[in-house]
């Protein structure tokens, strides 16, 4: 006698970030603002090379409920950064599959068609729902950039007041933000940069490039003056024999 298997029983496995949408259909507002995430995700990448506990990503999908996935109605943050888990490349961050862990901060990237929706329904997600500690706000045109705090008693996003030079500080991250002039991808204006303990730019893997250049500049002429001075000194007082100088 055959007997049918009672599905009924059976738990329904929640869909996971291989079966959940992870482009959330809104493009960046425009090229200084891809620019701008770009810059912020890759001075992390570059300065956390050999840490692998850390997770740093940017107009991803984050999905903390089912119902959330099913209506797909959430776009991803501009930047977040999560510690405590595993580098990996991931499609989405879904955070039942994350042992629960939610992001540490959050930037969003300000414009007309998102500050509404940065200052309203995603401050009161990141807020209440995924308990993000650190949430900044920055304008890529205007320069001005806003941290807050979650204040734990009310669930709610306190002002972080920034310093004397407008920079504020990342506890979580144990790192620096604030507003400096540079270039990136060709682009010379006002960027978002990370700072470290002493206030100096992380720098870019095209600063980092530029660094070593100027320093192997230097250690060339650094060799040629000092071949000169080894000229000069063997012109005026002769060799040693076997052709070394007195």
């Amino acid at each position: 006698m055959a007997f049918e298997r009672d599905t009924s029983l059976v738990p329904i496995r929640p869909p996971g970030e291989d079966e959940l949408p992870y482009d959330d259909g809104e493009p960046m507002e425009s090229q200084r603002h891809r620019k701008q995430m770009d810059l912020l995700i890759e001075v992390l990448e570059l300065s956390w090379k050999d840490r692998d506990d850390v997770f740093v990503s940017g107009n991803m999908a984050i999905y903390f409920s089912e119902l959330q996935a099913k209506k797909n109605d959430f776009r991803g943050p501009d930047v977040f950064v999560v510690l405590d888990t595993v580098r990996r490349e991931r499609k989405s961050w879904v955070v039942w599959q994350e042992d629960g862990r939610t992001p540490d901060v959050v930037i969003e990237l300000l414009s007309e068609t998102t500050e509404k929706v940065d200052r309203t329904d995603k401050m009161r997600i990141y807020a209440k729902l995924l308990r993000v500690p650190e949430y900044y706000l920055f304008d890529p045109f205007t320069g001005v950039l806003e941290a807050y705090a979650l204040d734990l008693a009310t669930m709610s996003y306190a002002p972080v007041a920034p310093g004397a030079n407008g920079d504020v500080v990342s506890r979580r991250l144990h790192l620096g933000l604030g507003v400096r002039r540079g270039t990136f991808h060709h682009l010379e204006v006002d960027w978002l940069r990370w700072l470290d303990a002493e206030g100096r730019v992380l720098p870019t893997g095209e600063e980092q490039a530029r660094a070593a250049d100027e320093r192997a500049r230097a250690a060339q002429d650094e060799a040629k003056l000092l071949a000169a001075r080894l000229a000069e000194y063997e012109q005026r007082f002769g060799k040693l024999p076997g052709g070394e100088s007195r």
